[in-house]
Order: C-alpha cells, then structure tokens, then sequence
C-alpha cells in the first residue's frame, strides 16, 4: 500500500529522503515523567535491551521507531512491567516513575498498570457490550453509583472520539464494532481508569488511513492530558505525532532528539540511514 504524504510517497515504511518527513512540533520544555537508567532486560540468556538510558517528558508524545526486532515492543513494555509475564526474564538497572522505581521490591503491579495503560497493535476488545468493555476497569478499581458510571462511559468515549459514533449503542457488542471503532474503544477503555501515562504499541498497524487518521488526531489532543510513548514503524506517523522520538537499533538506544532534529539532523550514521529507507 502507497500513502501519499506531501511530494514523499510511501511503500511501507521507506521513504525517498530525511527531508520529506514534515515538520515536527515545536518541542517545549518537559518534566521528565519516566527516567529510565541503565537498563539491561533479558529473556533467559538474549540479552535484548542493552543499558538504555533516556527521560520521558511529561505530556509530550516520545515516539519509539527502529527496524522489527530493535526491542522497541520488549522497552515499551518495561514501562509498566507488561513483561513480567514471560518466564525467564531479567531486568538490570531502574525504571523510575516520578521518582519511583517501579522494579522495587514491594510495588503493586495492578497499581502501576492502572497509572500506566497499554493500548496494544491489535485491538482487543472484550466480547461484552460497548459500556461494559468502558466500565470493565473502573468496576475493578473502584465504587461509583450509576450516573458517576454514566458519565465515565460518555467522558472516555468522547476523549478516544467515538461517542458521537455509539452514543445510541452502547448495549452493543464490541465485537461488531469495525476494526478502526475497536481500537479505539480499546483507548477508551484504557482512559477510563484515569491513566497518567498511556503506552501504544503500534496502535495502527493494523488500520486503515482514515482510521489511522481519527488515531492520530486524538493522540494530538490526548497530550494536553497525559503522557504517552508509541511505537511505530510509520516514520510520517512519529513526525507528526510526536515531540521526541528515540532510534533503537540491536536493543540499543542509538539516539534520542527533538523529533524534528533526528529526522533532519541526525547524529548517528546509523539513524540517518535508517531515515533515509537505507534498511530496516
């Protein structure tokens, strides 16, 4: 599939020339969120992220881009320990949020997960209702009564830009929702147990343009609120997206810029290569 974007048409993820990709957004100044120092993550005896260090600012969006296998997806998912679920893994160095290493002994992983969400490549919604696929982790979390559940339904849709669209269906299921509608009932479900930080994992790999679109838009919007880190391979996407990106490449963190300096001026070879569609 071919988009076209400005004079730069791309296949797949390569692209003519560095100065093809449009202009990032002005970067402003960010309280580091997350601080991520010397990390070191295993899966048994693969060593596949190698002494990653790097700040998250608050409420900007940091873009994650790298050729398949760079270990975006398995650092994505430090973040909020998604990946204490495989067996064998090991996890060197610190994760700190606001200050708190969230691999010290003691930390409530439900916890962390509710303050840091993932939105994951494919959608997922839960084979429920539209309203109950919202509430599902509100119930888990915590009481409210009916018009506090009510308004929470209405709130997280609107923010994820799908209430206009099932505000007279919500006792349908989400399965029947299309592709697009999924994904982001699925950002709507994450928004709902009021995350401070919000991780998307590819969230439109596998969506059309217009749905991409409607995707992009809210991130845009959603920034002014929370902070969020995605991973993509959409090189046109993390421009306009985002306000930082970070180049992995092998499980190392190459560089990490303004997202408008990297893809114009990078400082690693290796980034400007893959930039400029040279691999990847």
């Amino acid at each position: 599939m071919e988009e076209q974007a400005g004079e730069a048409v791309i296949t797949g993820r390569r692209i003519s020339a560095i100065n093809t990709i449009p202009l990032a957004k002005e970067r402003t100044e960010a309280v580091p969120r997350i601080t991520v120092q010397s990390l070191n993550f295993y899966y048994g005896k693969l060593h596949a992220l190698h002494n990653v260090s790097l700040e998250i600012g608050d409420k900007q969006v940091t873009a994650l881009i790298g050729p398949s296998g760079c270990g975006k997806s398995t650092f994505i998912r430090t973040l909020n320990r998604m990946n204490d679920t495989v067996p064998g893994i090991k996890v060197e160095g610190c994760v700190m949020l606001d200050g708190e290493d969230i691999y010290a002994k003691g930390i409530d992983v439900v916890a962390l997960r509710r303050r840091v969400g993932m939105v994951f490549q494919k959608p997922n919604p839960f084979p429920m209702s539209i309203r109950d696929n919202i509430l599902y982790g509100p119930r888990i979390h915590g009481e409210y009564n009916k018009s506090e559940l009510n308004d929470l339904v209405e709130h997280s849709l609107q923010q994820a830009a799908l209430w206009d669209e099932v505000k007279d269906s919500l006792s349908k299921s989400a399965m029947e929702l299309s592709g697009g509608q999924q994904q982001r009932l699925c950002i709507a479900r994450t928004l709902a147990v009021q995350p401070e930080v919000i991780l998307m994992d590819e969230p439109c790999s596998a969506l059309d343009p217009n749905s991409t679109y409607r995707i992009e838009q809210m991130i845009t919007e959603l920034e002014q609120k929370y902070t969020i880190v995605i991973v993509t391979h959409n090189l046109q996407q993390a421009a306009r997206v985002s306000t930082k990106t970070a180049f992995f490449l092998k499980g190392e963190l190459v560089e990490m810029e303004d997202t408008g300096s990297l893809f114009s001026n990078p400082h690693d070879k290796r980034t400007e290569d893959y930039v400029q569609g040279r691999f990847g």
